[in-house]
């Protein structure tokens, strides 16, 4: 498996507050994460640093050949404490009141993948070349849209469309989605909305399908994002599995 990722304030923001990390353990088992703060004061950099911090050394620490099912326990555990030292964090310091995080998470294993979400950072998965989104999106106008009372291109320019309905930080108790992939996925793609804003699911699955190496891939991604406003902070975390055939010369990509 080839890994890579990075994080860019884009364009219009004066600063950074999305943190991402992937991380393999002893047995070759992969984390990647991504967290896109909010908050006043610098502190939603603070919260999405607490929540990828909290992911990468317990990983380390703990995640040692478990079955899918105890998997999904860690992510469910794993979320809970997050949470916890969030608003343990809000308390001790009032004048971050209000900061949170969204959250997507995979957890690749030669024997299963899965992907964990909270809020509108975004997890794809490509299986047989087509890249799918995987996570859905905790926000007020996706709600709308699957209670039939937007159309999908009402939500795209909709006043209300980053108005979050779920974030680490805002809701206690929380619980991840958490979905099981088809373990013949071959690459995953994890991004906070950054990207997804910029950039549509086919202008992605281009780039990751090119014979470009993968640390080129997410540059290319980036730099799209960006060249196309670059609103937003731009993450992205990028897993292949299995290594992809070339294309022969002449071969349309």
């Amino acid at each position: 498996m080839r890994s890579f990722y990075m994080t860019d304030p884009g364009k219009v923001r004066s600063h950074n507050e999305d943190s991402v990390i992937i991380v393999r353990n002893m047995d070759d088992d992969y984390l990647l994460a991504v967290a896109d703060g909010m908050g006043g004061h610098r502190a939603g950099e603070v919260a999405s640093s607490i929540a990828i911090s909290y992911l990468g050394k317990h990983f380390q620490d703990t995640f040692k050949k478990l079955e899918k099912e105890d998997a999904i326990e860690w992510i469910r555990d794993s979320v809970t404490e997050i949470n916890r030292l969030i608003f343990k964090h809000v308390d001790e310091n009032p004048e971050s009141k209000g900061m949170g995080t969204t959250l997507v998470l995979a957890i690749v294993t030669k024997d299963y993948v899965l992907i964990g979400n909270i809020g509108d950072s975004s997890g794809f998965a490509m299986k047989d070349e087509h890249l799918h989104k995987v996570t859905y999106d905790h926000t007020l106008v996706n709600l709308l849209v699957t209670a039939g009372e937007l159309t999908e291109e009402q939500a795209k320019d909709h006043p209300k469309r980053n108005v979050l309905m779920k974030a680490l930080g805002a809701n206690n108790p929380i619980e991840a989605d958490i979905f099981d992939c088809d373990n013949q996925v071959s690459d995953i793609l994890l991004c906070s909305d950054g990207l997804t804003n910029m950039l549509d699911i086919e202008s992605m699955e281009r780039v990751l399908l090119s014979d470009y190496e993968i640390e080129d891939k997410v540059i290319r991604l980036m730099k799209k994002a960006i060249n196309r406003g670059g609103t937003d902070n731009i993450s992205i975390a990028y897993l292949e599995r299995f290594p992809r055939k070339k294309k022969e010369e002449g071969e349309k990509e």
